[in-house]
């Protein structure tokens, strides 16, 4: 097969390694549940002006249904957002990352749609796969990388993903083309899998490690992973993040980001970063609904952006997805118990101008 993956840049590159946000983009919608461009744009003005390091657009918070023929807009969002980044003349890397996701040949199609509108990498879930065996889905992966730069993801089995074995990650690692891995297991023992599992290949330097662990954004941005790997101790952190939560109060989470990367290295860490990232993580519950199974996930997202002006409603293309019951009572609790974490003032002073 013919190799048309284009390389990052190195400015990109380093950026990447260096630590990047990087917001999980929403889907905006009309009450008829058709695109609403005018809000579609100022979501990604939005992130762009928060000092985002990237978006990841047509993934799980962009709706999946966005790949139904009857929606068709999988490539109307990818293209919006790809105007927007590139109109934005910015003076700092900025990666747009494309979700990427089905069996192997619509992986394929999804990888050559987003690499021809000019996206730097794909996010390849691994979700609703469960008929394929590890080795199939590393086959996936090797022909999706041929392609375009693969961000993998290990995804939550709650929400669709599958346990998968320390060998499979390691050999994951290994596919050339493989640039970055998104842990969200939100389960530490996997967590852990995935870092040795880079640690203990021969691409350990050329993968950067991000999380999507909502439940435990602080902790893993400033822990330091230590193994021992052919006797020899060996260290890997997980440099930045691309995280739905991260949809919302987008230029604090970059602020806070910004803060860990400036002490991350230091030898010891005061203890009210661990009393910080709980506050995270109970946001976090609030909006994602752990406790109804997530089922309120997308629409606590939306809720939040409403209550910011950037939606104007909490419309999804699937009519069942809304939120839970007493959810708007706790997003309402942590907006008003950590006000700390919400950037409303930073939005009201821009609403305007992103809506044009």
């Amino acid at each position: 097969m013919t190799l048309t993956r284009k390389a990052l840049t190195t400015e990109l590159y380093v950026a990447l390694h260096d630590g990047l946000a990087i917001p999980a983009h929403p889907l905006a919608l009309t009450k008829e549940r058709k695109l609403d461009e005018r809000r579609q744009r100022a979501l990604t003005r939005y992130y762009l002006a928060s000092g985002a390091g990237g978006i990841a657009v047509a993934v799980h918070s962009t709706q999946f249904e966005i790949r139904n023929p009857k929606v068709g807009l999988l490539e109307p969002v990818l293209r919006l957002a790809a105007e927007e980044v590139e109109g934005a003349q910015l003076d700092r890397p900025f990666m747009k990352v494309a979700g990427i996701c089905g069996g192997t040949e619509q992986a394929v199609l999804e990888a050559r749609l987003a690499a021809s509108i000019g996206y730097e990498a794909g996010l390849l879930s691994m979700g609703g796969l469960q008929v394929l065996s590890e080795e199939e889905l590393l086959e996936r992966t090797r022909r999706v990388a041929d392609v375009i730069p693969v961000f993998g993801f290990y995804l939550q089995p709650s929400v669709g993903g599958r346990i998968l074995s320390f060998d499979f990650w390691k050999a994951f690692a290994e596919i050339a083309g493989v640039i970055a891995i998104k842990m969200a297991p939100f389960n530490r023992y996997q967590t852990l899998d995935v870092v040795r599992a880079v640690l203990e290949s021969s691409r350990s330097e050329e993968i950067a490690l991000y999380t999507g662990n909502d439940d435990n954004i602080v902790s893993d941005l400033l822990t330091t992973f230590r193994f021992k790997v052919n006797g020899k101790s060996v260290e890997k952190k997980i440099v930045g993040g691309l995280l739905g939560h991260w949809a919302v109060w987008t230029s604090k989470a970059v602020q806070l980001l910004n803060e860990i990367k400036k002490i991350r290295n230091e030898p010891s860490l005061a203890s009210n970063w661990l009393t910080f990232g709980v506050e995270v993580t109970d946001s976090n519950a609030a909006i994602f609904d752990p406790a109804h199974h997530f089922h309120g996930c997308i629409p606590g997202i939306h809720e939040v952006l409403r209550q910011q002006g950037l939606l104007e409603g909490l419309w999804c293309l699937n009519p069942e997805e809304r939120l839970t019951p007493g959810q708007v009572e706790e997003i309402n609790r942590v907006r008003r118990d950590y006000p700390h974490l919400v950037d409303d003032e930073f939005v009201a002073v821009h609403l305007e101008e992103w809506l044009q």
